[in-house]
Order: C-alpha cells, then sequence, then structure tokens
C-alpha cells in the first residue's frame, strides 16, 4: 500500500532530468510536460487501498480537556492510520460557508470562531489559530505526517458546503462567513426565498466572481503545501447555479463556465507540478451519473474527454447506479476509480445495521468485484476502526462476515435536482422505502453480490448464507414465497418480524442476484383492519423511529398521553417519531390521531411517494401545508379530538371528530419527494409548538417488506 510513495520519488527523478534540458527550446518545453503527465497517469493508478477522507472537524472541534499539540490533534483521527490499509488521506479544512478555512489561508478567510459562542459543543474549541501559532496548522500537520508514513496527502475543497444554512440575519451561525454577509447576491436564494432543491446559502457558480474565488481556493493550496493532490468534492454540496435550485437544469453556459474553471485547475496544477518536479493529482468526488450531473452543471463525461481529472470518486448519500457505471466511464478514459463508502444514514433499521463492519465489508466487495481501483471513505473517522484495516483489499476481507443489502444508502437525488430519480436505474428497498407486496403483487429486487467464495475456500472459509426478509405484520412464514435466481426457498424462519431463508452457495452468482417474493391470500390484511396502531403506553417503538432533536425538544408521557414539545428556534429544533410505510398512493389510506394542542404548531405528515401534506394543528385553528387556502378554525386546545386524514390518489381530506373539516379533493399532489412516511410531532426548525399525544392509528393496503439482505457467515 506504500508504493504511491516509490512512485512519487521517481517522479521527482523524472522532473531532475527534465529540468536539465535546454529550456529555450520548444521541444525542451513540451518534454517536461509529458513527462509530468506521464508519471502522472502512473501515479493515478497506483493500488492505494482506501483513500481516506477527513471532514476537519477534529480541528474545528477539538477537545476542550485535551491540550493543543500538533501530536494531540494527529492522534484524534489520524496516527493510527498509519497501522492500516489507508494510503492516502483527503483532508477537509472545513471550507464550510464557501470562503471559511481551517488551514492558513490568504485568499480566504480563516475560521477562528468558537463552537461555544454560537452554542454548539460547548466540550470543544477551535484548534485552528493555536496550531497555526505552533508554526503549523490543520493541513500541514496531516501533509507532514502522511509523507513522514509513506502515505498521501489530498488537500479536499468542499465546492459549495452549506453547513451554514442555519443562518438567519437575526441569527448568527458559527459556519456562515462574512463573505456571504457582504455578498448575499451571491447566493441562490437566502432564507427568505428558498428553491425547491439545494440549498439557499450555496454560491452561484454561474458568477465570474465564485468561480474566480473557487479557483483562488485551489491555487492557493497547490502553491503553499506540498501536496500530493487536490480532491474535488462536488457532493457537499449539489448545488450550484440558481438555475437548478429553482426548479430548472443548468444552461449551456452555465455548463461551459464550470468546464472552464475546471480547465483552469488542470492547468495550475500541471503549471505547478513543473516548477516542483512532482505531478498534483486531480480526484473528484461527482455524482454516479453522466446525466444527471450535466444537469446539475457539472459536465463530468467532457471532463473524463478532455483529461482534467485522474481519479473518479463517485456516490454518496444517494446512488443511482451499479458501481459497474462507474467503472466502465473511468476505465473508457483511463482514469482511477474509487467508489465511495459513505456513511449510511438510513434510519428506522432493527435488526441489522448498515453502519456495522460487516455491512462496509459487503459494500466494498461489491465495489472491488465491479473492477474499482481503490475504496474511498466518507465520514468515517475512527482511526482504529477495522473498517480501515479490511476494506482495502478483498483477501483480507475473504473469510469475514459480510452483509450485502438489496439498498445500501437511501437518499434522493430529488433533493439535489427537479426531477433527479428519473436517473436512477437501481431500485430502492430499505426501511425508508418499503416495498408494498399483496398477494398477485410480488416484490422483485435485485441484490449484488460480490462475495469471492473461490478465496474464501482457498482460505478454509465455508459460510452459511442467508435471504433475510423483514415483513413485519406477518407471523406465518408459510404465507410468504421467496425464489433467488429462479430457485424456490423453504425451510425458513420467522422472529420478530424478520423471515430467515437458507440460501446454497452455488445459487449466488457474483455479481447481480434476483429475488422474488410473494404473498398468499391468507396474509392480505381485512380491508377495515388497523394495521399500524400506537396508543400513548409507551413511547413509539421500532420500526418507529424518533428524530434526533436538541436540548430544547422534548418527549414525555404523562397521564395516558406523550407530550412531545419543540421549544426552540435553531435548525435541528424539531420533533416527529416516523414510520416508514408502504403504501400505494393510488389506494385508500387512512391516518387517525388523538391530539390535544397545548401552544404553537404540530403535525401529522403523510407522504406516499408522490405527494405530502401535513395537517398543521394550532391553538386556534388547523390548516394544510402545501394547501394553506384550506382552513378551519377551531378550539385545538379543550380537548383531544380525533383527526383523520383520507387519502386516495390526488384526493385527501380531513375529518375532526368525525365531521368533514378539510377537503383537497384533486389537490394531493404537492410535496413528493419519492418518500413514504408517516410522521407525526412538534414545529420546525424556526417555529415552536406543543401537544399531547393520545394515539396514532392507521390502515392501508399491501404488507410492508422493509428491509432485504443476503447475510454472509464464516465459522
Amino acid at each position: 500500500m506504500r508504493c504511491v510513495m516509490a512512485m512519487i520519488q521517481c517522479s521527482l527523478l523524472l522532473a531532475a532530468a527534465a529540468s536539465s534540458l535546454v529550456v529555450g527550446q520548444a521541444e525542451a518545453q513540451q518534454l517536461p510536460l509529458e513527462q509530468l503527465r506521464e508519471v502522472r497517469r502512473e501515479l493515478a493508478h497506483q493500488p492505494r487501498g482506501i483513500i481516506a477522507n477527513n471532514d476537519g472537524c477534529d480541528c474545528l472541534y477539538y477537545p476542550k480537556d485535551r491540550e493543543i499539540s500538533v501530536q494531540n490533534f494527529l492522534d484524534l483521527r489520524t496516527t493510527a492510520l498509519a497501522d492500516s490499509q489507508v494510503s492516502s488521506v483527503a483532508y477537509t479544512t472545513i471550507s464550510s460557508g464557501f470562503s471559511f478555512f481551517t488551514h492558513d489561508t490568504n485568499v480566504g478567510t480563516v475560521l477562528t470562531r468558537e463552537p461555544e459562542d454560537f452554542g454548539l459543543l460547548p466540550n470543544t474549541r477551535n484548534a485552528t489559530q493555536p496550531l497555526i501559532d505552533l508554526g503549523s496548522d490543520c493541513l500541514k500537520s496531516v501533509l507532514d505526517f502522511c509523507h513522514a508514513n509513506g502515505m498521501e496527502c489530498f488537500w479536499s475543497m468542499r465546492m459549495n458546503d452549506t453547513h451554514d444554512v442555519a443562518w438567519a440575519p437575526d441569527k448568527p451561525y458559527l459556519l456562515y462567513p462574512p463573505l456571504k454577509e457582504e455578498h448575499p447576491e451571491w447566493l441562490v436564494g437566502a432564507p427568505d426565498r428558498r428553491g425547491p432543491v439545494g440549498r439557499w446559502s450555496s454560491v452561484n457558480y454561474a458568477l465570474e466572481e465564485v468561480r474566480d474565488l473557487a479557483f483562488g481556493y485551489l491555487e492557493e493550496v497547490c502553491r503553499n503545501y506540498d501536496v500530493d493532490g487536490i480532491e474535488l468534492d462536488f457532493l457537499r454540496h449539489l448545488c450550484y447555479f440558481a438555475s437548478v435550485a429553482s426548479g430548472g437544469v443548468a444552461t449551456e453556459e452555465e455548463v461551459e463556465a464550470m468546464t472552464g474553471l475546471m480547465r483552469r485547475v488542470r492547468a495550475m496544477t500541471e503549471e505547478v507540478g513543473l516548477e516542483r518536479g512532482r505531478p498534483i493529482l486531480v480526484s473528484m468526488r461527482v455524482p454516479d451519473s453522466v446525466e444527471m450531473s450535466r444537469e446539475c452543471g457539472l459536465d463530468i463525461e467532457r471532463w473524463l474527454e478532455e483529461g482534467l481529472l485522474d481519479i473518479l470518486i463517485t456516490s454518496d448519500y444517494f446512488r443511482l447506479n451499479p458501481w459497474e457505471y462507474s467503472v466502465e466511464l473511468g476505465q473508457r478514459y483511463g482514469v482511477a476509480v474509487y467508489p465511495c463508502l459513505t456513511d449510511s444514514r438510513v434510519t428506522g433499521e432493527t435488526r441489522y445495521r448498515r453502519k456495522s463492519a460487516a455491512s462496509y465489508r459487503g459494500r466494498a466487495m461489491n465495489a472491488w468485484a465491479a473492477g474499482a481501483d481503490g475504496m474511498h471513505t466518507f465520514n468515517l473517522f475512527n482511526p482504529t476502526s477495522e473498517i480501515f484495516r479490511q476494506v482495502g483489499d478483498p483477501a483480507s476481507m475473504a473469510t469475514l462476515d459480510k452483509l450485502y443489502y438489496a439498498t445500501a444508502v437511501d437518499g434522493l437525488a430529488d433533493r439535489w435536482l427537479v426531477g433527479g430519480e428519473r436517473h436512477r436505474t437501481l431500485r430502492m428497498l430499505a426501511p425508508s422505502q418499503p416495498a408494498s407486496i399483496s398477494p398477485g403483487a410480488p416484490v422483485r429486487m435485485d441484490i449484488m453480490i460480490g462475495e469471492d467464495f473461490a478465496l474464501a475456500r482457498e482460505q478454509g472459509g465455508e459460510p452459511t448464507v442467508t435471504l433475510s426478509l423483514e415483513l413485519p405484520g406477518v407471523s406465518d412464514p408459510g404465507s410468504v414465497h421467496a425464489g433467488f435466481n429462479g430457485h424456490p426457498l423453504e425451510g425458513g424462519t420467522m422472529a420478530d418480524g424478520w423471515l430467515d431463508l437458507p440460501l446454497q452457495v452455488e445459487w449466488i452468482e457474483r455479481g447481480r442476484n434476483s429475488v422474488e417474493v410473494s404473498l398468499d391470500e391468507s396474509a392480505a390484511p381485512a380491508k377495515d383492519e388497523w394495521r399500524l396502531v400506537w396508543e400513548a403506553t409507551e413511547r413509539p417503538q421500532a420500526p418507529w423511529h424518533r428524530d434526533p432533536g436538541s436540548a430544547r425538544t422534548e418527549d414525555a408521557l404523562q397521564d395516558g398521553a406523550m407530550l412531545i414539545a419543540d421549544r426552540g428556534t435553531v435548525s435541528g429544533d424539531y420533533h416527529f417519531f416516523r414510520y416508514d410505510w408502504a403504501i400505494a398512493p393510488e389506494e385508500q389510506t387512512v391516518v387517525e390521531a388523538q391530539a390535544k394542542v397545548i401552544s404553537g404548531g404540530s403535525f401529522v405528515i403523510v407522504t406516499n411517494g408522490k405527494a405530502q401534506e401535513r395537517l398543521a394543528l394550532y391553538p386556534d385553528h388547523i390548516e394544510l401545508f402545501f394547501n394553506t387556502d384550506i382552513r378551519y378554525d377551531m378550539d385545538t386546545t379543550d380537548n383531544f379530538h380525533s383527526y383523520r386524514i383520507v387519502s386516495e390518489g390526488e384526493d385527501l381530506k380531513v375529518y375532526v371528530d368525525g365531521e368533514l373539516r378539510l377537503d383537497a379533493t384533486g389537490r394531493f399532489v404537492k410535496g413528493g419527494t419519492g418518500a413514504k412516511q408517516l410522521a407525526f410531532g412538534a414545529a420546525n426548525s424556526t417555529d415552536v409548538g406543543e401537544a399531547l399525544w393520545r394515539s396514532v392509528r392507521a390502515r392501508f393496503a399491501g404488507q410492508a417488506c422493509r428491509d432485504m439482505l443476503v447475510t454472509v457467515n464464516y465459522e
């Protein structure tokens, strides 16, 4: 894993030879650049095992009780990586808010604010200035460590990070930079002017001033730090033009402007590379869809055609295509491909966890089987984790347990591009995206399994392989019929809503495998059956899941009801319980909640995959969120009232204590993001609310298949 540094030494020798040529001759001027490019191509394709991205929070949120020193800083996330499969560290010096950095910069602004001053993480402090005062900074410290231990160091720039979106004119925020206060016209929106996708605090790359600044940030680091490469992270966050944020696609002029910036970056890295005698690699983290990327303004295929990058990193919290798509794209243009293994943010899990080492091993084996050159990890920071010592080499995982999920990450492309999900070829099935099964309507899914059983046998491994299905509400395994690659499955056992079916190794293909699940008529719910019932004798249990909330939110059982309160108005101040369901939009769905409002606003949220509506409960009235003209005045605080929401197709009606009060017939058409979820709770980030909830229940057609995976266990 350390052969990368040997190539760096080789590049130094080549550059030295080139420098002995007569610079005044045109042939001599061209040769060094060609040599630089050849070394760069060889460097890009050297095996790295793992490129580990560090988001820089070890500097910004440094433990307050720990003395600030370079070694103590490195020990937080970096030192232990020397004994791992990590060959390269991509270090992010925050770059949140576009212009704020934690390295020593003159082009940008050094972020010296203290988290505690903004009500964040009071047990931490910002180590940026103290490290600079010690004659180093976070980037130089990691860079020096990497080179001393035979590793590469990339500087990772988040091209449009918007963790500063919590800012408001009357609410200062740690990460919102002075640049944006001075130039609000450079943003794609404003706190009171938000588009349907992206985030309002994104800078608009259609402006030359913004592109010049982005280039300046990159050039300054390349000239002032001995980095081995730069990582342009376009997925933090994927919003670059006001045209896209407002619901459209990037124009030809905008696409060309971004391509022009990439050409400038490549030319600059070559110029600096010639001056210092070794190349600067360019890696980029982008969506795994050429078409979606271009509609967002990123013409990655053209960038590949023009040789503007060396390492292609794809995927984030959403993935649209199999890994083979990215590998084929990279191979077509001679570029190394590193699939990104982000931390999975799937919620509502019960028995198995996507954040487990076994899950990471399964995801990595799938990427290796697809032909990847190595792995890229994102939001994984424990330097002693076994993941950093396993996923970078298939042989080291050969006889270790693995989980192969039908869907490992469940983010939606629609969050960043209106209609972005049209570019998806991978169907999703996860607790947040359950599939609906009913008699005569089976579920068919593909599961990618990258297991190398031959390699495992060479190492003495004989696995037990199982197909596991989460089917809450099904008690009789005999009512479920499942097939795997055309083989009927028998001998299943059921416990806690999970059906486990044994598989034979010889049935499994390395790569795509098909699964089909169907139900008997006996498993179909009665038409008037309440499929989901929660009563306030306890907090909602799995598969309900609770928002993280904050110190200003609360839930508590009291007097036969549950209080849900949001008493804060900053980002993250809202409190809901959520249930991901497998409803069909065209079928009738009924939700009934008994609640008593105390103050502010509370909501019942119904999302069916195509549309969303929120029943808002205020002290003196109720109304709909996406159809604000539909309102009914009443006292919601005098007693518990029954609120029944009935939806079917594009029709939605709300009954209060049995009387029709809100009629949105033909108007249940807005707010759809592909998600299917029922939620109830208090307010949102900017508002407050408190209510008592006595019960929530629902009936709907179809049985949910909430999760599907294949487990590979070695004795």
